[in-house]
């Protein structure tokens, strides 16, 4: 099947989407712009008006279908990811309890880092235990922009360690 690709341009830099018809499969952070497709699946489309809402404060949820590529263990990461609510944030042992197993927080850690669908599965909504940001594969820079984002349109009464 078929990949296909076009890009965004963020507040934080350019942003690639790809995917089929079975779904966005990546959404990544890249230094400039390449080439669109001329005849993009639906689910592209949608991907790029949804950011286009969320970078403007009036998209908190996202609906985009999603092709995840990647481990069991990993789709089992970002689909807890998917529970981490706008405006708030979770920690990498709260998300391996969540799974049922607290000595999974390294793998959950690096689980995390191996989501290739920023924004839509928030990976950038994982903190340290301490509170502190720790990595963000595109940068500390975009992780607290995006906190600092969701945070200024989030109806929450301030962000914190939900588990």
């Amino acid at each position: 099947m078929e990949v296909y690709k076009t890009y965004y341009q963020s507040e934080i830099g350019w942003i690639e989407i790809t995917g089929n018809d079975d779904g966005v499969m990546t959404l990544e952070f890249v230094e400039a712009r390449g080439v669109s497709g001329e005849s993009l699946p639906k689910c592209i489309d949608e991907c790029v008006t949804q950011l286009d809402e969320y970078f403007q404060g009036k998209r908190q949820e996202f609906s985009v279908k999603l092709n995840w590529q990647g481990t069991e263990f990993q789709v089992k990461v970002w689909e807890a990811l998917l529970t981490v609510p706008y405006g708030k944030t979770a920690s990498y042992m709260g998300i391996a309890r969540k799974l049922g197993d607290e000595k999974a927080v390294r793998a959950v850690g690096t689980a995390n880092g191996r989501n290739n669908i920023a924004i839509i599965v928030p990976c950038h909504r994982v903190i340290g235990s301490s509170g502190s940001l720790t990595g963000y594969a595109y940068g500390v820079w975009r992780k607290d922009w995006l906190l600092k984002h969701e945070a200024e349109y989030s109806k929450a009464e301030k962000q914190m360690d939900l588990f």
